[in-house]
């Protein structure tokens, strides 16, 4: 399996004070940055833009991990690219000509993920597994953070990491949801790297305590 990466979603973030959050993540062994981008059409919320993306370039030097939860994609991709996106991962079901979008990632520079929902078949997928830097697996349905981990995604995961193991082995297994203390050890036996982890992270807890605490949770289970 490719390299375990713990990814804080600023969807959880306290935006009046995101750059402080941010570096306190980094400070705290956090190389990867989610963002969560909603357009209130393909799921039932809006939250940012490129604007943001570049605020977090600015304010940090993670990783950035753009998640693109909207409707045509293909239409900002350039606008995201040029904003500091450094992998663009867009949903399966939100764009037509899958393969193309995937490849106009690749072309405007930035690496290419794919997303798939709760209840869409693991097969749309397949066609382009080759070509992926990294597939995402949504364990909650989209739209709103804090939600529970659907169980049945498990069974999911492992079926993922299996072709992602015979056909693509440099492609991240990414899952975005639920993922908590509670949660972790499940998702990484599983087989996913890449845990994107929102308000176990941001939360009044402590963010360099709860992800120094998340990270070790996952790290023993591999």
């Amino acid at each position: 399996m490719t390299k375990l990466h713990i990814a804080p979603s600023i969807l959880s973030a306290d935006f009046s004070r995101l750059g402080l959050d941010l570096q306190e993540a980094e400070a705290a062994g956090s190389s990867w940055v989610h963002i969560d981008v909603m357009d209130g059409q393909f799921v039932p919320n809006i939250t940012i833009g490129p604007l943001i993306v570049e605020a977090v370039k600015r304010s940090c030097s993670m990783f950035r991990d753009v998640h693109l939860m909207i409707d045509r994609p293909e239409r900002y991709i350039q606008d995201f690219v040029q904003a500091g996106a450094d992998l663009i991962t867009v949903h399966a079901e939100a764009t037509v000509h899958l393969h193309r979008t995937v490849h106009l990632i690749k072309e405007l520079g930035a690496k290419a993920g794919v997303a798939v929902n709760p209840g869409t078949p693991l097969e749309m997928l397949r066609p382009v597994l080759p070509d992926l830097d990294l597939a995402l697996i949504m364990t909650v349905n989209p739209g709103f953070g804090g939600q529970k981990f659907i169980p049945a995604s498990l069974e999911r995961i492992r079926t993922l990491r299996s072709w992602i193991d015979a056909e693509n082995p440099n492609c991240h297994l990414e899952v975005d949801g639920g993922v908590n203390l509670q949660t972790i050890e499940s998702v990484v036996k599983a087989g996913a790297n890449i845990l994107v982890a929102g308000s176990a992270v941001f939360n009044p807890s402590g963010i360099g305590r709860n992800f120094k605490a998340l990270t070790e949770a996952a790290c023993a289970c591999v």
